[in-house]
């Protein structure tokens, strides 16, 4: 099966240029040609590439020749398939490498999806990119949605004046340190409870009932990596928006985190349940699935969603713990998963849609879309595009791996560059170096037929796990 796969690399060496043209012919290729051998794809190409008005009325291989044709191949910043293909649209492909493509490729290749979005920020992941969006009709897909199942955004905007940050930065940042908790080791001495450890199935679920001591001792903690919670600036920029708030500058507090050891513990166990009941020849094993119609797919629905809620438990437990340490009463709190399936209708037909790094972004629907720990993320409000299965970013997407990152920054260069910037930084790790992200901005322009901002959210006391 490998053996059979084209990528974009050997579509450029064959002479294609253009980030648009090399997405066109995967998709041509992957849905004409997809059972023949590689060299015969690369041969075929070769003939469409040298002569290519031998191909200008042919049923498929006319559709890389018009792309040939256009001016704006290398340029366009959204593309789409025909209808009587699996619709993808690509938003921002000329920031997007060809491997994060190859890998929605395989995606797209799955005999169960319907349909595909890519967001503006994606990049290579694990079974899905990230910032990939997948449609099926009747199946889940537990590593398109992901480890770390209903990984969240989380913003309450306070009643205190923003430029308390630069008056008390000690108290704020003392109050981050004491009632956060980051990593693998670090928990609260007496968690809280919360309704969502009572759920029933924890008993009613073999699986999940020795997940449920772990899940007391987590709740209200936060993962490594880029999860975070930081004090910040808000800047209402829409005299519209729902709150009835004034445009100007809030206090708030930011918080990025997901379901902990619970979520990972299901992710791969309905994972490696999903590859022994499914197809062995699949190209990307890990996105084997489940039929929402069977026990497992029933069960893996049932604690997804556990997830997503014990994930909303957490966050809503440091919000309470920082709002009551610092005396605030909250005024808004948006929040929104970007890790998780859904059951929606997009044009008239129900849907699983799968998010793995994208932000839900329906007709009105609110969301934050975070920059990095240097750079402002934004408030949006969803326009309900369905060609993107009504989605947008969830950040501003790896410019560099984290290996990369580490090659190429120091924590003292990072903190200098924070320090310039005014932002006080506690933990963090070189691998989450604001330099190793895209420019946020740019993100956002590629997307303005996605969402529309609400205004923006800028960091000044940041809190990482120590190790990144």
């Amino acid at each position: 099966m490998a053996s059979k796969i084209i990528s974009g690399k050997d579509i450029k060496q064959i002479g294609f240029k253009g980030g648009e043209l090399i997405n066109t012919i995967l998709q041509v290729v992957h849905t004409h040609y997809k059972n023949k051998s590689k060299n015969y794809k690369i041969g075929l190409l070769r003939q469409v590439f040298n002569q290519p008005d031998k191909f200008d009325e042919h049923k498929q291989l006319g559709r890389i020749v018009s792309a040939m044709n256009s001016e704006d191949a290398s340029n366009i910043e959204a593309s789409s398939t025909p209808q009587d293909e699996k619709p993808i649209a690509i938003y921002g492909r000329s920031g997007i490498d060809e491997k994060t493509i190859d890998q929605m490729d395989q995606a797209m290749s799955l005999p169960i999806v319907e349909r595909g979005a890519l967001m503006p920020d994606a990049h290579v992941g694990y079974g899905l990119p990230i910032g990939g969006v997948l449609a099926t009709e009747n199946e889940v897909i537990p590593y398109a949605v992901g480890v770390d199942i209903g990984c969240r955004m989380c913003l309450s905007i306070f009643d205190l004046p923003a430029n308390e940050l630069k008056k008390n930065t000690y108290f704020f940042k003392n109050s981050l340190k004491e009632n956060t908790r980051f990593g693998n080791k670090e928990v609260f001495k007496n968690p809280n409870e919360y309704e969502v450890l009572e759920h029933s199935a924890f008993d009613e679920i073999s699986f999940l009932q020795k997940l449920k001591g772990k899940a007391l001792r987590q709740i209200g903690s936060s993962g490594g990596g880029n999860h975070f919670a930081e004090f910040g600036e808000v800047l209402i920029t829409d005299p519209e928006n729902e709150w009835g708030l004034e445009p100007g500058e809030y206090m708030g507090l930011l918080t990025h985190s997901g379901s902990r050891g619970l979520g990972a513990e299901i992710a791969i166990h309905y994972t490696r349940l999903a590859k022994m009941l499914n197809r062995s020849d699949l190209v990307n094993k890990n996105l084997a699935w489940l039929d929402l119609d069977s026990e497992a797919g029933q069960e893996y629905w049932i604690a997804m969603n556990l997830a997503g809620d014990y994930s909303a438990s957490c966050h809503f437990d440091i919000h309470t713990r920082i709002m009551e340490e610092i005396g605030a009463e909250l005024m808004v709190r948006i929040e929104n998963h970007h890790n998780f399936a859904w059951k929606e209708t997009i044009e008239g037909k129900e849907y699983i849609v799968h998010r793995k790094g994208a932000t839900p972004a329906a007709k009105g629907e609110l969301g934050i879309i975070p920059g990095s720990m240097m750079h402002a993320g934004y408030i949006v409000r969803g326009l309900g595009n369905e060609k993107a299965l009504n989605s947008a970013s969830h950040g501003a997407g790896r410019l560099h791996s984290r290996k990369k990152a580490k090659q190429n920054f120091s924590k003292k260069f990072i903190r200098q560059q924070m320090k310039k910037k005014g932002i006080t930084l506690i933990g963090g790790g070189v691998d989450e170096a604001p330099m190793a992200y895209k420019n946020i901005d740019e993100v956002m322009q590629k997307q303005t037929d996605l969402v529309e901002v609400v205004g923006k959210f800028q960091p000044r006391i940041v809190r990482m796990n120590k190790d990144g």
